[in-house]
Order: C-alpha cells, then structure tokens, then sequence
C-alpha cells in the first residue's frame, strides 16, 4: 500500500464527542506545533448542544504557511463510535487512522488502502485511574501523547505547555504529563516511529511567516483589545455564539486597562440587556450622548437590531456593531460558521438605508479594523459593522503580533464644542457646510445656550425640526447618500494581487477572483492550484463597504470574475452587481454554506468545472500572503 508522505505539509482531524474534555487536549497538540516553528491553524467544530454529539478538530498543517483549510483528511484521530464510520471514509488514500482499540474494530470500518493504528485508551485510562471523570479526561492526553510518537512531536514541548496551563497545580501536571508518557510509549513500542508523514522542528518554507513574530490568537479577543485600544467605554450587549466572547474578553481587559489608578475607579460600563433590542439602542444612547460604545451579536441579534441601526442611521448616530456570523436563517446552526448576512447589515433596517461595513480577514485585521470602525462611526456619524464569523471570531488563528502607535489619536469627526458653536455663523444639525454629506454635530452640555437640537427618527428640514415636507425629506435622503459617497474615501481599499506567472496558459480568458473574510486563505491556495493548472487568476480582496471604485475597475477588466464567499445565495455578488450595476453574468458564484469553513480544494474544483478544466496530477504550491 502506498502511503502518504511529507514533512510539515498534511492534515490532522480529531473525532470525540462534545463534553468530553478533549477541546483542551487537541489545543494542546495544536501549540505544540506551534511551539516548533511550524505554521499550523486549528479549527474546532462543535456542535450547539452541551454534551453528547459528536465533535471534531481539525489542524492544518503547512510549511508554506497556509492558514485555511485545505479540504481531505491525511491522519484521523477518532475516539467517537458514532462519528467512526464517516471518519473512516473521509481520510485521504495512504493516509493513517488512530483509534481506540479497547474493543475491536468492526469489519466494516476497516479500508485495504489506509494504516490503522489501535491504542487501547479506555482500558489504560481504566487501569490507571479509579475516578471515572478523570478516565474520560486523560484519556483525551493519551492519544496526543501517542500522536507526538507517530508524527514526532518534541516531548519536552508537550510537557512545558502542560506546566503553563496548570502553573501551580502540581499534581495536574504530573497526572497529565504521566498520562502524554503511557500514549507516547505505547506507539513508540508497538508502531514504526515516526510515520512517513511527520513534523520537523523549524521546517518553515514560507518567508512571511515566521514563528517568533507570530502569534496564536483569535478574531473576538482581538477584535475586543481593538475596542479597548479604540477608546471604547461601554458594551451593552446579549449573550449569543459565537460573539458573546468579544464582551467577555473586553470585561476582561476593562477590569486590567480601564481603572482609574488615583481613585480605583471604573471608567467602563459593560451592560448584560434584557435582549438585543436593548443592547443596541443603550449604545445609540450612550454614543449619542459622547461615549465610544459598542455591541456585539450574530444573525438573529442582527435582524432584531436592524430597527435601532436604521435610527442610527437616519438621526446621524455613531454605532459600533461587531457582528460574528454563523448560520442562519432563524436559529440555523448555531455553532457553525458562514458569511451569510451580508444583505441583512448592509441595508439593515426598512426604508432607503446603506450602512458601513468592514471585513477583516485575520485577527490582526480584526483588532486594527475594531479601532478604525469607532474613528469611521464618529467621522462619518453612522453606524459601522465589523463583519467577522464564527471561524474567524472563535478559532485560534497564526497572527503578526497585535501592533499600536502611541501616537494615535481618536478621529471624533465634526463635533463642535462651545468655542466653535459660538464663532458658527449659522448651525444647524443636518446642515451640510461643506458639501461633503456630513454634518457638525455637538454633544450634550456643550455651550450654555447654544447646540441643543432635538435627536428624532421621523423626518426634520437641515435644522433638526420635525417637517413632513417631501422637500425637506428627499434633501435629507440624498444628503445621506451624498455621505456614503464620501465614505468611499474613508474606509480600507481593496487588496489586489497579480496572477501566478503561467509559462503556457490554456486560456485566453483574463480570469479574476473576488473574495473577503476567512474565505481569503483558502482562496489564494486554490488560486496558486489553478497556476499550476495552467489558469492564472487575478485577485482581489474586499475589505469594505462601500466599494472601492478599483472594484469595478477590477470587474471590468477581466472577462470572467469567480466571486468566492460562504453562504446559498451569493450575497456579496448580489451586493456587487446592485451596487455596481456589473451584468450577472460577468460574476460566477463559487459557494459553499454546509457551516464547516470553505476549502481550497472546493474552491478550485468549482474552478475547474466552470472553466471544463481538468487538474493537474501534481500540484506545487507556493506562499501567498493574505
């Protein structure tokens, strides 16, 4: 049988069932290989109940430094019964699987064309330890001590990380470290160490990656320092996954960054509301009123906020909303990810509204992005979304390290204060002075006499004054698209790259791509795919809302333009096309919304299909920098 083979280039998925410790366990593993050099990016996919149902993590591992998902499964760990027969399928010909052999395994579940390796982990742990929880817990270490055996995972890296999760609690990290000694030896004794796919300490082959000046982060906690460094005071928020750690990792950093240090003194307000209703129209007051304040949700919050966001909108309120998407509609899949309320925040709310978006595709960007949309919500007095995901926001992601300038000053935008209310002319709240759509606005208390104005969502003339005059309200309507033109200029342009140089390509077609988000990764791996194919392909990234006008100056430069995002209906082509007014046709969809994160492989496959190609036998893959 031919097996695969490679170093620091496959991918590992673990099987286990929800509840049953084994997160902290793959975490483990996952560090590990972090911890010599070599790029890695974990993902877990979990279900939405709190025990019971199957559970898996998948790792990706790549020398050339791609952090997403490759697609196909190289080595299965699987200690789940009920998950096994659709574990054993999906591992890759030549590839390995793991299990736990206390029983046998059934005869249907064993394939002539991949290695099995069976550790008896329930009857060790049974033999080991009398308490049944610490049995179920241990066990989990067990099979990543057997794992470092066959993929040759340094011991000593293991044992470090294990006495920096349980500094100070001695007998957790002996019974632990015993428990990594009885897989490790167990493989070493009955199996061929390492296996022809394994791991080398610093084999790192990608340039701009590189693991001393890389970090393993999140998007929710980055994005949650970014509101921190951004000058934010309140969070009014409802619990929802995957977003309620963004306000929980806030908390956090408020209780260390935002305490007076003369009086002890809190400077942050952080709101649990009654429902998302409330969430949002606390931080429409509280930003009303001067505060930098934000709220965080998913889908449903999305749409039950909508309301609030189109006041916002429409009275001229600064609003920070981070919204961490999953699977929807309604309840959906609570616990996967996907790109799917595109449409639902970029008109969010009834009538003419078009709100600011922001996609970060990393949690460098999320954190940067968090800070910018707090400068852009006061700029442009609206309400700005950061349009992060559940994979982005809740999986640990290989990230530069988190960077800020000293020297940075928050941007308020057009606020007058009672110096400038008294050398104005003429005021008035929705006066446009300078052409631009965005109007000088005061806060609370600013002069004795002067800047006070009524704050209505119902149709007023440029003086803030209630008007149902047609004139009044179509002046104000085109003012506040006015505004959006100019928002153009404010947020992040577009990412471009030129194609991989070809030496015979096989069309004559100018190819583009399109994509945003954690669709990013993926995409430029399944772009350099298509090189060695023989198909170059232009790419763009989108980091906004509204578009770049390089956007439709990319669109119309290429003949046919795939358009690569995770969700059933294309929301980022439809977008697209309304607001570019692009014909349909120049844009193919390549989708994917089964709310496990979209793959390189899938990508290109779509690829190949729209274009009739066929693949390569061998493809060479190169770095590409998101």
């Amino acid at each position: 049988m031919k097996q695969i083979k490679g170093v620091n280039d496959f991918v590992v998925k673990f099987a286990n069932v929800n509840g049953s410790g084994s997160a902290s366990a793959n975490h483990l593993f996952a560090k590990a290989i972090f911890r010599m050099g070599i790029p890695v990016s974990p993902r877990n996919i979990f279900p939405s109940n709190i025990q019971g149902l199957p559970t898996w993590y998948e790792v990706r591992v790549s020398a050339k430094g791609y952090l997403g998902r490759r697609g196909g499964v190289d080595i299965m760990c699987c200690v789940n019964p009920q998950s096994m027969e659709a574990d054993v399928a999906s591992v890759e010909p030549g590839g390995y699987f793991l299990y736990d052999s206390t029983k046998p395994l059934a005869p249907h579940l064993q394939r002539d064309d991949i290695s099995y390796f069976g550790v008896p982990l329930t009857e060790m742990c049974m033999r080991e330890y009398p308490n049944p929880r610490l049995q179920q817990l241990l066990k989990n270490v067990v099979y990543v001590g057997a794992m470092a055996a066959l993929l040759d995972i340094k011991f000593s890296i293991l044992k470090d990380l294990l006495g920096d999760q349980f500094k100070g609690k001695e007998k957790l990290i002996s019974s632990n470290v015993h428990a990594l000694e009885m897989g490790y030896h167990y493989a070493m004794d009955h199996f061929k160490c390492p296996l022809p796919i394994h791991l080398k300490a610093g084999g790192n082959a990608a340039p701009h990656i590189q693991e001393s000046e890389h970090i393993l982060m999140n998007g929710n906690t980055a994005a949650a320092l970014g509101a921190i460094y951004g000058g934010a005071t309140v969070a009014a928020w409802y619990p929802i996954t995957p977003s309620t750690s963004v306000v929980d990792a806030f908390a956090q950093y408020a209780e260390r960054m935002r305490i007076d240090p003369g009086s002890g003194k809190k400077n942050f307000a952080i709101v649990q509301a009654e429902d998302e209703l409330a969430a949002i129209g606390m931080v429409v007051g509280a930003s009303w009123n001067g505060a930098r304040a934000f709220t965080a949700t998913s889908g449903p919050g999305l749409s039950l906020m909508s309301e609030f966001l189109g006041l916002a909108y429409f009275a001229e309120v600064p609003v920070v909303l981070i919204d961490v998407q999953r699977s929807g509609p309604s309840t959906g899949m609570p616990t996967r990810s996907q790109q799917s309320d595109i449409l639902a925040a970029a008109y969010a709310s009834h009538g003419d509204t078009k709100q600011v978006l922001l996609f970060p595709a990393t949690p460098r960007e999320c954190f940067d992005m968090t800070v910018q949309a707090f400068d852009l919500a006061e700029q442009l007095q609206t309400p700005v979304i950061l349009m992060s995901d559940l994979d982005l926001g809740m999986n640990d992601w290989m990230s530069p390290p988190l960077e800020w300038d000293d020297s940075y000053q928050m941007d308020r935008g057009k606020v007058l204060d009672a110096e400038g209310l008294d050398k104005a002319a003429r005021w008035g709240r929705y006066l446009d002075v300078d052409g631009d759509g965005i109007c000088y606005r005061t806060l609370p208390g600013a002069h004795p006499d002067k800047g006070a104005y009524f704050t209505r969502g119902s149709s007023k003339n440029e003086m803030a004054v209630y008007s149902e005059s047609g004139e009044d309200y179509v002046q104000n309507m085109d003012r506040l698209l006015r505004k959006f033109e100019t928002a153009k200029s404010y947020v992040p342009a577009p990412k471009t790259h030129d194609p991989i140089p070809v030496s015979k390509p096989k069309t004559k077609l100018k190819l583009g791509a399109l994509f945003f988000g954690t669709s990013a990764s993926p995409a430029y791996e399944a772009v350099e795919m298509m090189a060695e194919d023989g198909y170059p392909i232009d790419t763009m990234r989108i980091r906004a809302f509204p578009f770049h006008e390089s956007l439709d100056a990319f669109i119309h430069a290429h003949d046919l333009v795939f358009v690569i995002e995770q969700n059933r209906d294309g929301q980022m082509r439809r977008l697209i096309i309304n607001e570019c007014e692009i014909p349909p046709g120049k844009l193919r969809p390549i989708l994917n919304y089964s709310g496990t994160p979209i793959t390189a492989r899938s990508i290109a496959d779509e690829i190949r299909n729209a274009l009739g190609a066929k693949s390569a036998e061998v493809v060479a893959l190169h770095s590409e920098p998101v």
